[in-house]
């Protein structure tokens, strides 16, 4: 059964669960690629490599900046895109596959250690990153066209972002113990690679069929250039608000995910199960209070509710530092509850954006979403990148020691004080002083209304210039 064509609106009220179950399997894709570079290729490249931190800092951080660029350019051709699978769908499958072949890729270069290596890697994780902005622009702008109705695109949210948790729980906790049941080294990353793209596979193709005869939405060509859609964005209070908060937000939980590795070898002393144990923390409590946050969301509002999950996840941060004097058992509490705070961040984040997209819509009568969500996946992607960058800096600027070998060097204290600091303080600030970017968002559901019927009365103007 084909897509209804792209004149017919999104629908006004609920989906079927089959839809909300199909889109959210494309988790699985976006969550693994989201998830493992940002884990496991800082220490590939520090401890398997042998590349200096601060270099392996830039090899990380460059291919994730391109992604600022591609990712509106990606959002403009998705916009752009006829098809009888609709505007969006074709590049979850043939974007979906390309990259999970680009991401073996990563891990199978020619040669194991030196500048050579590093420079592979850098080059195919470039060419990953830009499959992978084919796929995520097109996919996060399916739901703002998929339904109309502002509390219905939060269970979307829920069940999309349910099964990131579950993404990243399978690869993030997975993908280590592969590298070391397979030997560590070179030849353990490339299994691991293996199992990654499978995954990526996985959730492309699912997604793709999940999402068959789902409404399509209205698709308008959006702007020609870039710099056209970033005067879109300016003019869009609410979305520039969320968008500043949710990059920097993003920045700070990358530095935690690049820091597991260091955390779980320098400070907990256990390099080979500890990444698998906090990953556990992290994810499976959050699996659990899910719903949990979509009654908060739904009592207190999803502004409310994403300040209070931020600051959870802020206070849970901070209070790491105490790690090398609390008991093991305590610090996997502590992370089991920076777990609980990033799921409620992630929900009422990703919740809150096609709200941005319905209010532009609303104000000047125009349907844009591949503008805002390749601008937004544009900024999410620099964040994640600027995570392990910063990390990596924190490594080199405290006297951190790389290693070709496969196991980590011994440390200074120097060093594994910059690893302790890296994991807990630098993350809770900038997620705690991200939320301060949030004072000009003030969308409800009834000022999206409100923009709605004048609309419908043809007096744009009266609520149309939200530049300010």
């Amino acid at each position: 059964m084909d897509a209804p064509p792209a004149g017919t609106g999104p629908v006004p009220g609920g989906l079927p669960r089959r839809v909300h179950a199909g889109y959210a399997l494309g988790s699985l894709a976006t969550g693994a690629f989201g998830t493992v570079p940002g884990l496991l290729l800082l220490p590939y490249l520090t401890d398997t490599l042998g590349v200096a931190a601060g270099v392996a800092a830039l090899l990380v951080l460059g291919p994730k900046a391109w992604d600022v660029l591609v990712n509106p350019v990606a959002g403009r051709i998705s916009d752009r895109t006829r098809s009888r699978w609709g505007a969006r769908r074709p590049y979850l499958l043939v974007a979906g596959v390309a990259m999970a072949l680009l991401f073996a890729a990563i891990f199978a270069g020619p040669v194991d250690a030196g500048p050579a290596a590093g420079a592979y890697v850098a080059i195919a994780f470039l060419a990953t990153a830009t499959a992978f902005a084919f796929f995520q622009v097109p996919y996060v702008a399916m739901p703002a066209e998929l339904t109309g109705d502002y509390a219905e695109r939060t269970r979307l949210m829920t069940w999309r972002i349910a099964l990131l948790a579950v993404a990243i729980l399978v690869s993030g906790a997975v993908a280590p113990l592969i590298v070391s049941a397979t030997g560590g080294g070179v030849a353990g990353h490339r299994w691991m690679g293996l199992f990654v793209a499978a995954l990526i596979v996985l959730g492309a193709v699912g997604a793709f069929l999940g999402t068959r005869g789902a409404p399509t939405g209205t698709v308008a060509e959006s702007e020609p250039t870039l710099r056209a859609q970033l005067a879109v964005a300016a003019r869009n209070r609410p979305f520039r608000a969320l968008l500043l908060c949710f990059v920097v937000q993003s920045a700070g939980v990358a530095t935690i995910l690049a820091g597991v590795n260091y955390f779980a070898g320098q400070i907990l002393r256990d390099p080979d199960g500890g990444p698998t144990l906090l990953f556990v923390c992290f994810v499976g409590p959050a699996l659990l209070v899910m719903p949990l946050w979509t009654r908060v969301g739904a009592r207190v509002g999803k502004l409310a509710a994403l300040v209070a999950a931020s600051l959870i996840l802020a206070v849970g941060a901070l209070a790491l530092v105490a790690a090398p004097v609390l008991p093991a058992v305590a610090v996997y509490l502590v992370v089991a509850l920076i777990g609980c705070g990033y799921a409620g961040q992630q929900v009422f984040a990703l919740a809150m954006l096609p709200d941005c997209i319905a209010w532009d819509e609303a104000r000047t009568g125009r349907r844009q979403a591949g503008v805002f969500t390749g601008l937004w996946t544009a900024g999410e992607t620099f964040g994640l990148a600027l995570g392990p960058g910063i990390y990596g800096l924190v490594l080199q600027a405290s006297g951190y020691v790389s290693s070709d070998t496969g196991t980590a060097a011994a440390q200074s204290d120097t060093a594994r004080l910059g690893v302790l600091l890296g994991f807990t303080v630098l993350p809770a600030l900038l997620v705690a002083v991200a939320l301060l970017t949030l004072r000009p968002y003030d969308l409800t559901p009834a000022r999206l209304a409100e923009a709605g019927t004048v609309r419908r009365g043809h007096d744009v103007v009266a609520v149309g210039d939200d530049s300010r």
